[in-house]
Order: structure tokens, then C-alpha cells, then sequence
């Protein structure tokens, strides 16, 4: 059983398994939109591969599931690029696909990354994997359904906590707080992946599909309204601004970025780059 060949991702088809492994360990698998959209197509083909019972997504080597989106094509412009366009829904991807998506997490899972965890149907984690969220600390806003979704995992306090305080968390941490459904050691991680692949595909496929769409149903109904792009509503013009520059700009250089000074009546408008342009 083939796959096609991409250039951000592994993707294979073997076993009545689908592997979809982000393939930029030089970058600790951080993403750009065009991953993300590789990673769409290999999701909606495993879809509707009726051979196809259980998907596994991964990050190439042991250091990082995924760091997140790439700093340097954020600094480039990529996030404001997606906010002018339709960005990949990663996210809705994971849901859509009729086939139980189990994240396989070693090392960082941070950001993007994180996200995609808490929306794949189950996780394995590796003890050296650690989770977390970037967003505040960078300067790179997320919104709507990818935010309120950790709330149905972990619940609202943690969730908060999450995003507000942008800690790192460990495997063992995650364990707890319900994040991940096992931890096993490196050298087993293969192994435990595999065997809950296999009792996956020892289950009647239908009754799978089912259950699959039933718990997504529910958190859809339960809220009862669409969720809105609220970075366009609330700071429509963000990405033109001086503050994710600062946190990007922060990011390469190392240092710890300083968000106080847009804690002002006047805060900077215009991003230096921008002002060196003109």
C-alpha cells in the first residue's frame, strides 16, 4: 500500500495504518503553512482509504513532535500571509478524518504542536516529550475553536493556565492532567504505539467511524454557535503592528521579549521592520 511522496512529510500506508510524520528535524519540526497543507491532504486521503482502520501522527527523530509554526517564516510574513488568505485548518482536518488519529509524541510538543496533540484522538507520549503553549510569549495569537478545544481535554482551569502562563510541562504532568493517554519509556515507544494501533484495528471499523463523529458532534452542539475568527475582530490589523514582531524578533535573538511597552495608551504601531522599509 503506496503513499505520496511529499516534501514537509512522511507519509506511508501499511497494515491498515496510516503514518503521517512531520520531516523537518532541523527545525524541531516546526511548520509552515505548506506542512500543514501536506499534512491535510494525507489526513483526507487516509480518510477515505477504506483500507485504512487507525492513523499515527508523528515528528521525524526523538528531540520534537513539533515545535510549532517556524519563527523565521513567521518573521518572514507566513502568519500574516494565512490571516489575508484561508489559513490550513489543521485542526479540522484531525476532526474530519473518519479514522481515530492518534498522536505519537516524543520530545516537544509545543504551540502548533501542542494543539495538534490535544485534537488528535489519543496520545502516546515518550518520557522525554513535554507540552506546552508559546502563543503569549511570542506574540502569535490563536483564537476560537483551536483554544477552546483544550477545555474539553484538560479542563477550563488548565486550560487557561496553558495559555496564559506558556509553561512546560512534562510527560508524567501531562499523564495527569489527562493530556496524554500513556507514557512509556523511549526504547518501548515504538512498541506501545503499535499495540494500541493493533486493539484499534481488532474493533468493528463502523462502530469506530461512529464514535468518532458522535464525541465531535458533541462538543459542536454543546456550544451551539460557530466559532468566529476573533484576531481579525478584535486586533484586525495585528500583523502589521510592532508586537509580533517584538516577540519573533525576541525569539532569535534569545532574549526575553518585552510585551510591557504595549501596555500603553501609545503603544508602538508600526513594526521596525516595516519603518526600515520605507
Amino acid at each position: 500500500m503506496g503513499a505520496k511522496e511529499y516534501t514537509d512529510i512522511l507519509y506511508t500506508k501499511k497494515d491498515h495504518i496510516a503514518r503521517i510524520t512531520i520531516n523537518r528535524p532541523e527545525v524541531l519540526n516546526a511548520f509552515t503553512n505548506n506542512t500543514l497543507l501536506q499534512m491535510i491532504e494525507a489526513l483526507d486521503d487516509a480518510s477515505k482509504d477504506e483500507t485504512i482502520g487507525v492513523v499515527v501522527m508523528s515528528g521525524a527523530g526523538d528531540r520534537a513532535f513539533s515545535a510549532g509554526g517556524d519563527v523565521k517564516w513567521e518573521q518572514e510574513g507566513g502568519l500574516a500571509d494565512t490571516a489575508m488568505s484561508e489559513p490550513a485548518d489543521i485542526h479540522q482536518a484531525i476532526r474530519r478524518c473518519r479514522k481515530p488519529v492518534i498522536a505519537a509524541v516524543k520530545g516537544y510538543a509545543i504551540g502548533g504542536g501542542n494543539h495538534m496533540v490535544y485534537f488528535c484522538d489519543l496520545t502516546i507520549a515518550a518520557e522525554n516529550a513535554i507540552f506546552g503553549q508559546n502563543g503569549p510569549r511570542v506574540g502569535s495569537p490563536a483564537e476560537g475553536l483551536t483554544v477552546a478545544y483544550l477545555t474539553r481535554v484538560i479542563g477550563a482551569k488548565r486550560a487557561r493556565e496553558m495559555w496564559y502562563l506558556c509553561r512546560r510541562y512534562t510527560a508524567q504532568q501531562a499523564l495527569e492532567w489527562g493530556l496524554v493517554n500513556a507514557v512509556v519509556p523511549l526504547e518501548k515507544f515504538d512498541a506501545e504505539v503499535d499495540k494500541w494501533c493493533q486493539e484499534i484495528l481488532d474493533r468493528s471499523p463502523t462502530c469506530i467511524r461512529i464514535l468518532k463523529t458522535s464525541f465531535d458532534t458533541e462538543f459542536d452542539y454543546m456550544r451551539g454557535y460557530r466559532f468566529g475568527h476573533f484576531q481579525s475582530q478584535l486586533a484586525p490589523h495585528y500583523y502589521q503592528s510592532a508586537e509580533p514582531h517584538e516577540g519573533t524578533q525576541a525569539f532569535l535573538e534569545k532574549r526575553q521579549p518585552d510585551f510591557r511597552k504595549f501596555l500603553s495608551a501609545n503603544p508602538p504601531a508600526v513594526a521596525p521592520s516595516t519603518e526600515q522599509s520605507e
